[in-house]
C-alpha cells in the first residue's frame, strides 16, 4: 500500500529545481529592490482575477464530485479560502485605480491562464487526491512568493497591510499538511496511481513558472 507522506516526500524532490526557479524568479527579485513599475501590478491583478474565479468554480466542481468523501471539509475550505482571497484582490485592484469591471475586462495572456485551465482540467477529469498533491506543493511556493511581495509592496511601493490583504492571506495560510495527507492517502487507498499525483504536482508548478515568466515579460524584464 502506498503512503502518502512518502509518496510526496518523492514528489517534492522530484520538483526541488523547478521550486528554486519559482523562488528564486527575477520578477520576484526586481520587486523586492522595487525596481518594477508600480502600474505592472495591474496585470499582475488583472491575471489574478481570471485565476480565482476559475479556480472558484473548478473547485466547486470537484467538490461536486467528491462531495460524499473525507476530502470533503478541505474542499470547502480550499473554496472559501479562494472567495476570501477574490474579496482581498479587489481591494489590491482599488488602490491600483482598477474597478472589478476593469478586472473583468483585462484580457488574460495566455502562459499566465494556462494555471487555472489546469485547474479546470483536474476539476473535470482529476482526482481530489491529485488536486491535493498539486496545492500541497504549489502552495507553499506561491505563498512564499506572496509574502516577498507582500513586503517589497510595503517597503518599495507605498501600500498598506491592508492593501497587501491578497498576499497576506496567502503567506499566512498555508494549507493543513496533515489534513492534505489524508485527503491523498484516501485517494491512494481507493486506486489513484502515485504517479498521476505526481503528474499534476509537476503540471501545476510547471504552469506557475509560466506564470511568473509571463509577469516578467509583461513588466518589460530581460530574464
Amino acid at each position: 500500500m502506498n503512503d502518502a507522506q512518502e509518496v510526496m516526500e518523492k514528489i517534492r524532490m522530484d520538483l526541488r529545481p523547478l521550486d528554486e526557479k519559482i523562488l528564486g524568479h527575477p520578477y520576484i527579485m526586481a520587486l523586492n529592490e522595487g525596481k518594477l513599475p508600480q502600474d505592472s501590478l495591474r496585470t499582475f491583478a488583472g491575471q489574478q482575477y481570471h485565476i480565482i474565479t476559475s479556480d472558484l468554480r473548478s473547485i466547486a466542481g470537484l467538490l461536486s464530485r467528491y462531495g460524499q468523501l473525507p476530502s470533503r471539509p478541505w474542499l470547502l475550505a480550499i473554496v472559501q479560502g479562494e472567495a476570501a482571497a477574490l474579496d482581498a484582490l479587489f481591494t489590491l485592484a482599488k488602490k491600483l485605480s482598477m474597478s472589478e469591471s476593469d478586472l473583468k475586462t483585462f484580457e488574460p495572456i495566455p502562459a499566465a491562464h494556462a494555471y487555472c485551465t489546469y485547474v479546470a482540467w483536474l476539476g473535470i477529469y482529476g482526482s481530489d487526491g491529485e488536486l491535493a498533491g498539486a496545492f500541497l506543493v504549489n502552495f507553499a511556493a506561491w505563498g512564499a512568493n506572496c509574502g516577498k511581495m507582500s513586503k517589497a509592496l510595503q517597503d518599495h511601493y507605498g501600500l498598506t497591510k491592508e492593501e497587501v490583504a491578497f498576499f497576506e492571506l496567502f503567506s499566512q495560510m498555508p494549507p493543513s499538511e496533515k489534513q492534505v495527507l489524508e485527503v491523498i492517502q484516501g485517494a491512494l487507498d481507493r486506486g489513484v496511481e502515485p504517479a498521476l499525483i505526481h503528474r499534476a504536482a509537476r503540471m501545476l508548478q510547471a504552469y506557475e513558472l509560466m506564470f511568473w515568466d509571463a509577469m516578467a515579460e509583461a513588466a518589460g524584464m530581460r530574464f
